[in-house]
């Protein structure tokens, strides 16, 4: 049988309603429309299954399957909700309060059986940051950090604590993706000049020196991210600091650090200095994308080496989305940037399309792996709010604009276990659409009154890098293929090693340095006779020995300089302009 489309939740001050996915786009009958401004808070389970929701007044829980209510708990100042990964535990938290005469609150994170309905178990938890606890996918084990240590769980026993690991001050901690054996990543800030580090533990050998599968320490570290892939085999810590001492960037400093449950760690060497604005696992859990340097915006895919496999070149991007089979990855540029989106296949590593999906505030891959959901929320724009429906190959399929009195807040798809969708073969041509394709619209650049009347000229503030494979070869202007870059290296590495053979060969067999001078007198220069063509004629010469140099760098796969790539184009008139000087001699 083949799987339901997902369900689209929207809420914003017209109320919580849920919308049917591609491709009819109508209001769904599985949640009736909860109209009124006090919803706070949804949450979907893991496999799409519950729903949960806030209206200001009780928390409820329905089967989206069966479209029946099944719980409804009296927690009016709710803001946040989860579910554990199979359904069983509903975590909900308000914020902490004390009494006027200062003893201590009463518990905000309750615990509750999804089967049942009763509470399990009810801790305080003063900070909204990290507030959930972290189980495992089968949830045989829970964690959650208190007073700077871990507190594990078994069994969603939340009355004894199992284990607890306990290090100097453990400010965060990340529990690993899938099946046993269960790995946690933790990060310890430093302090009294120790460095930050962050350790890898299987659990529950958490004791002795030789206890942590991995570390790695660092010094430029005020907050981390700390990333999982999915095959829980490594973690990609993207370490920052929140102020950068060499002036050279006003969101601090940040470091990419990549460290493996072997124990391997290192730092992975980024091209281009600036922000790291995001890093992320493809699905495969062989590599990772980093978006990164000072706009436009460097993109690069790198393997578990930590080496570069495929450079995307420079652009106003700042996000990068693979999709839920991790052959497509959307690279975008949102917040502050235009929503110019390039959309890639990345195992022919091909751009499908190039929308555009202004002032956007939210993207986010449909589980189908086909569909693309972006939307302008409040608080982050008051203005213009509203959600698109895309197709990855660039077609508008839907698109709501909320009245200009309404705001939206919140658009998110219904999540679905890996595996229920299979992934599709990729298309290059552009789906059919009822909606017209958005043109972006291009405001006019200022020009003073004393250029108005004048011829425009193109000038760029920055001059943006192709991606590797479209760069222009010398004598070729065609973008090379995945195959031919593969059998350009193996092409470049065997011109080296001749090279360094004759380089070696030459040493042992090259003459005396009398016998090359004597050599080089009675060989003497033609001449013309005219000292200016002379001049001429060895400049000419000069100059093609330049460019021989340049293509020589550019085989070597080294990036040219654009008036590199000139001097390269003007090599045949050179050669024909020595040619009649020399015929005249």
């Amino acid at each position: 049988m083949a799987p339901s489309t997902p369900l689209l939740t929207v809420r914003g001050s017209e109320g919580l309603y849920m919308v049917n996915g591609p491709p009819h786009f109508t209001e769904s009958t599985v949640l009736p429309r909860e109209s009124g401004k006090n919803c706070k808070v949804y949450t979907f389970s893991k496999d799409g299954t519950l729903f949960a929701w806030g209206n200001g007044e009780k928390i409820n829980i329905i089967s989206v399957t069966n479209k029946g209510l099944l719980h409804s708990f009296d927690l009016p100042k709710t803001v946040c909700l989860e579910f554990s990964p199979k359904n069983t535990v509903l975590a909900t938290w308000q914020p902490y309060t004390t009494s006027k005469d200062g003893t201590a609150g009463v518990p905000n994170l309750q615990l509750y059986d999804v089967k049942t309905g009763t509470c399990l178990k009810a801790f305080i938890q003063k900070k909204m940051q990290n507030w959930c606890p972290s189980w495992s996918e089968d949830e045989t084990i829970c964690a959650r950090n208190v007073n700077n240590e871990v507190h594990f769980f078994e069994n969603n026993n939340f009355n004894t604590t199992a284990n607890k690991l306990h290090l100097q001050k453990i400010n965060d901690f990340v529990l690993s993706p899938g099946p046993q054996p269960y790995k946690v990543a933790v990060y310890v800030p430093g302090s009294k000049g120790a460095p930050s580090f962050v350790r890898l533990y299987k659990y529950p050998n958490f004791d002795g020196p030789h206890a942590a599968l991995a570390n790695k320490s660092f010094f430029k570290a005020d907050k981390v991210t700390m990333l999982w892939n999915k095959k829980a085999t490594a973690v990609l810590v993207i370490a920052s600091t929140d102020v950068d001492k060499t002036g050279a960037s006003y969101y601090g400093e940040q470091t990419l650090h990549y460290i493996a449950t072997n124990g391997e760690s290192a730092v992975v060497q980024l091209p281009k200095t600036g922000p790291i604005y995001d890093v992320i696992w493809n699905s495969n859990s062989t590599e990772f994308c980093a978006v990164y340097g000072f706009m436009p915006a460097k993109a690069t895919i790198f393997n578990l080496k930590c080496d570069p496999v495929f450079d995307f070149g420079t652009g106003p991007r700042n996000a990068a989305y693979y999709s839920p089979h991790g052959h497509i990855l959307v690279l975008a540029g949102f917040g502050n940037l235009r929503g110019q989106m390039e959309v890639w296949d990345v195992k022919n590593y091909k751009l499908i399309s190039k929308p555009v999906a202004s002032d956007s505030t939210y993207f986010a891959w449909c589980p189908d792996g086909e569909h693309i959901l972006t939307a302008t929320c409040a608080p982050r724009l008051r203005v213009n709010n509203g959600y698109k429906i895309w197709h990855y190959t660039g077609s508008i399929l839907h698109k709501y604009d909320v009245p200009s009195n309404v705001e939206l807040w919140q658009v998110s798809w219904q999540p679905f276990l890996d595996g229920i969708f299979p992934a599709k073969t990729i298309t290059y041509q552009a789906v059919p659409s009822d909606l017209p394709s958005e043109e972006p619209k291009t405001a006019t650049a200022y020009r003073p009154p004393a250029l108005r009347n004048k011829p425009i000229t193109n000038s760029k503030l920055h001059e943006e890098e192709p991606p590797q494979n479209m760069k222009p070869q010398p004598g070729n202007d065609k973008p090379l293929s995945k195959t031919a870059l593969k059998n350009q290296r193996k092409h470049e590495a065997k011109k080296a090693a001749k090279q360094e053979a004759r380089s070696d060969k030459s040493l042992d067999l090259s003459p005396t340095p009398t016998s090359q001078s004597s050599a080089q007198n009675t060989v003497s220069q033609p001449t013309s006779g005219d000292p200016e063509v002379d001049k001429k004629i060895k400049n000419l010469k000069k100059k093609l020995k330049a460019i021989e140099q340049l293509k020589e760098q550019a085989a070597t796969g080294k990036q040219l300089e654009k008036n590199q790539l000139e001097k390269i184009q003007k090599e045949k008139a050179l050669l024909q302009e020595l040619e009649d000087l020399e015929l005249g001699i």
